[in-house]
Protein backbone atom coordinates (compact mmCIF):
# COMPACT_ATOMS: atom_id res chain seq x y z
CA UNK A 1 0.00 0.00 0.00
CA UNK A 2 1.29 3.65 -0.89
CA UNK A 3 1.60 6.02 1.51
CA UNK A 4 -0.29 9.48 1.44
CA UNK A 5 1.48 12.71 1.98
CA UNK A 6 -0.47 14.74 4.28
CA UNK A 7 -0.25 18.47 4.65
CA UNK A 8 -1.93 20.56 7.56
CA UNK A 9 -3.80 23.98 6.62
CA UNK A 10 -2.37 26.82 8.38
CA UNK A 11 -6.10 28.28 8.62
CA UNK A 12 -7.89 25.49 9.70
CA UNK A 13 -4.83 23.33 11.09
CA UNK A 14 -6.70 19.65 9.92
CA UNK A 15 -4.70 17.27 8.49
CA UNK A 16 -5.27 16.36 4.78
CA UNK A 17 -4.10 14.63 1.85
CA UNK A 18 -1.72 16.83 0.11
CA UNK A 19 -3.84 16.49 -3.30
CA UNK A 20 -6.74 18.01 -1.69
CA UNK A 21 -4.98 21.27 -0.31
CA UNK A 22 -3.96 24.38 -2.63
CA UNK A 23 -0.17 25.21 -1.81
CA UNK A 24 0.60 28.91 -1.35
CA UNK A 25 4.65 29.36 -2.84
CA UNK A 26 7.02 32.24 -2.34
CA UNK A 27 9.28 31.83 -5.24
CA UNK A 28 13.41 32.76 -5.16
CA UNK A 29 12.31 36.10 -6.58
CA UNK A 30 9.83 36.49 -3.16
CA UNK A 31 6.95 36.72 -5.36
CA UNK A 32 3.83 35.01 -4.17
CA UNK A 33 1.54 32.54 -5.72
CA UNK A 34 -0.82 30.16 -6.18
CA UNK A 35 0.90 26.59 -7.03
CA UNK A 36 -1.93 23.80 -8.48
CA UNK A 37 0.57 21.68 -9.81
CA UNK A 38 2.03 21.64 -6.15
CA UNK A 39 5.69 21.73 -8.10
CA UNK A 40 6.77 25.48 -8.50
CA UNK A 41 10.20 25.78 -6.34
CA UNK A 42 10.06 27.99 -3.06
CA UNK A 43 8.54 28.01 -0.07
CA UNK A 44 5.15 26.40 0.31
CA UNK A 45 2.37 27.03 2.81
CA UNK A 46 -1.07 24.80 2.71
CA UNK A 47 -4.55 26.15 2.92
CA UNK A 48 -7.95 24.57 2.61
CA UNK A 49 -9.20 25.14 -1.38
CA UNK A 50 -12.44 27.59 0.72
CA UNK A 51 -12.42 31.18 0.93
CA UNK A 52 -13.28 30.85 4.54
CA UNK A 53 -9.49 29.05 5.23
CA UNK A 54 -8.25 31.78 2.75
CA UNK A 55 -9.72 34.87 5.12
CA UNK A 56 -8.64 33.36 8.45
CA UNK A 57 -5.36 32.83 7.23
CA UNK A 58 -4.99 36.60 5.90
CA UNK A 59 -7.02 37.56 8.99
CA UNK A 60 -3.83 35.90 11.68
CA UNK A 61 -1.67 36.35 8.98
CA UNK A 62 -0.77 32.74 9.15
CA UNK A 63 0.32 32.43 5.44
CA UNK A 64 2.68 35.56 6.12
CA UNK A 65 4.57 33.83 9.01
CA UNK A 66 4.93 30.18 7.40
CA UNK A 67 6.04 31.82 4.05
CA UNK A 68 8.16 34.33 5.83
CA UNK A 69 6.64 37.14 4.08
CA UNK A 70 5.13 40.50 3.64
CA UNK A 71 1.83 40.19 1.93
CA UNK A 72 0.88 43.50 -0.10
CA UNK A 73 -3.29 44.21 -1.41
CA UNK A 74 -2.66 43.28 -4.82
CA UNK A 75 -0.86 39.77 -4.07
CA UNK A 76 -3.94 39.03 -1.34
CA UNK A 77 -6.66 40.54 -4.28
CA UNK A 78 -5.15 37.78 -6.55
CA UNK A 79 -5.06 35.08 -4.35
CA UNK A 80 -8.57 35.51 -3.46
CA UNK A 81 -9.38 35.62 -7.19
CA UNK A 82 -7.58 32.12 -7.32
CA UNK A 83 -9.72 30.80 -4.45
CA UNK A 84 -13.16 32.03 -5.41
CA UNK A 85 -12.19 30.57 -9.01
Amino acid sequence: MKKIPMRMCVACRVMQPKKELLRVVRTAEGTVAVDRTGRVNGRGAYLCPNAECLEKALKTKAIERALEVKLDEETIARMRGEFSS
